[in-house]
């Protein structure tokens, strides 16, 4: 029996690694590094990490349920912190020993009725015969570049690039973007730069970190509420909180709250409140190093840093195996092509308060599927005729998501995990005994 592959050894790697042996299913990881964690190892070649990067999210609000953070990690833990982490988890469950370190895959095809995997591995290409793929590769590697207007004459790098804010001493510096790593960046650039501005399109909702001293993710939740009213009462509290974002220069979003993502950051506000951060509006034209602004102001700046967000990409398979459509592969529960064709899509989903026990539930769900795919069990071959049905119905629990490339696979929380949990029970209700040794197939090398 061929093994399935997994692609990565980030959290969603693991966790689907660890599901996968929950089962019983033969698998074989790829990982281009020589460790875990993805890309909270910031000395993963592939991490977009930075060195002052911290989990946006709360640590009980992010961690698997059973396997929690250490009492000493603290509230909003930093890469380093994950990094240890994860590696714990992947001892804890075993995982080690599936993956193939220092392995980078090259490309996926087909191959009769399972697939082909190339790696290259120490300059060499060798390639595996797996039954099927599972890609947890990640969301948050590819840059999505702006498209500036003209020619730049300074420096101009991507968020993706940036580690240490030693980069901004004594400079002119531009940050385009205002999501939860410009802002960061943003704070980090005002301990050097000369000067920091940052160019914003479009309004966003602001949230502290902290609220009396309790991780703000963590409040509310014990009365539901109905979706719109919980809108309404959180973007209240709010702004009588922090107050509007005009009040510091900044636009008002023109959208409900968490109909994008808010930003999480208690030092931002702080830093235009006090003058070391300016805003300004959308970029109309670039020349040499002078920045005209849609207002018609200008500045003059020596770095420009794009904190322009990520596009998905799966570089080493060809889109049409994914059901790629606009700007997302169309998938069952953003996993299941209706084409049944053993690819399956992992973690490519985000929500507010998801975390990674979201993302394990996931991963449940597909090595379930897997396991009653390969018992011929009928709960198996009643999903399928489900993602038929629904493979390009979202699960937005009735939000207006803004219509950008990075909301393209945002889910609404309960609405999602109520349809995975739903789908994990009906896989459960004809499940066989396990067997109760794994089967230790290995990949055909057919170097």
């Amino acid at each position: 029996m061929l093994p399935y592959a997994i692609i990565g050894a980030g959290p969603m790697g693991l966790c689907t690694a660890r599901r996968l042996s929950q089962y019983q299913i033969p698998w074989i990881g790829f990982e281009i590094h020589d460790n875990v964690g993805g890309l909270w190892d910031v000395d993963n070649p592939t991490s977009t990490m930075y060195n002052s990067a911290h989990l946006i999210s709360s640590k009980k609000q992010t961690e698997f349920t059973d396997f929690p953070m250490n009492d000493e990690v603290p509230t909003y833990p930093a890469h380093h912190h994950l990094k240890t982490y994860f590696q714990d988890y992947a001892r804890h469950f075993d995982l080690y020993k599936g993956y193939r370190f220092g392995h980078k895959v090259i490309e996926i095809i087909r191959k009769d009725d399972h697939w082909l995997i190339k790696v290259e591995t120490s300059g060499q290409e060798t390639s595996y015969e797996v039954a099927g793929v599972l890609l947890a590769n990640g969301t948050l590697h590819h840059p999505n570049h702006s498209e500036n207007v003209g020619d730049f004459a300074g420096q101009q790098i991507h968020a993706a690039q940036y580690k240490n804010p030693a980069i901004f001493k004594d400079k002119r510096v531009l940050i385009v973007g205002c999501g939860n790593s410009g802002c960061d960046i943003a704070v980090d650039a005002v301990h050097q730069a000369k000067s920091v501005d940052m160019s914003v399109r479009r309004g966003y909702y602001f949230l502290p970190k902290f609220i009396k001293g309790q991780p703000s993710d963590s409040l509310g939740g014990k009365i539901k509420l109905p979706k719109r009213l919980k809108q309404w009462v959180d973007s209240f509290l709010i702004r009588m909180i922090i107050g509007k974002p005009s009040d510091f220069g900044l636009p008002d979003p023109d959208y409900r709250m968490y109909e994008s993502h808010p930003v999480i950051n208690s030092h931002f506000l702080h830093h235009i409140g006090h003058g070391d951060i300016k805003p300004r509006p959308s970029i109309k034209y670039v020349s040499d190093k002078t920045v005209e602004f849609s207002d018609g102001s200008t500045g003059s700046y020596d770095l420009i840093l794009e904190a322009t967000g990520y596009k998905l990409d799966y570089p080493f398979i060809d889109q049409t195996h994914l059901n790629w459509q606009g700007f997302a592969p169309q998938l069952y529960l953003n996993v299941f092509n209706p084409a049944h064709n053993q690819i399956f899509v992992m973690g490519m989903v985000e929500a507010a308060g998801l975390g990674w026990q979201g993302r394990d539930d996931q991963a449940h769900m597909v090595a379930l599927y897997l396991r009653q795919k390969l018992d011929n069990q009928p709960s198996a071959r009643r999903l399928e005729q489900t993602i038929e049905q629904q493979f390009a119905k979202r699960i937005v629990g009735g939000m207006e998501y803004l219509e950008l490339e990075r909301m393209a696979y945002y889910v609404d929380k309960a609405t999602y995990l109520k349809s995975l949990h739903r789908e994990i029970k009906r896989l459960k209700s004809d499940l066989t005994p396990a067997p109760t040794k794994m089967t230790n197939a290995e990949p055909a090398n057919v170097n």
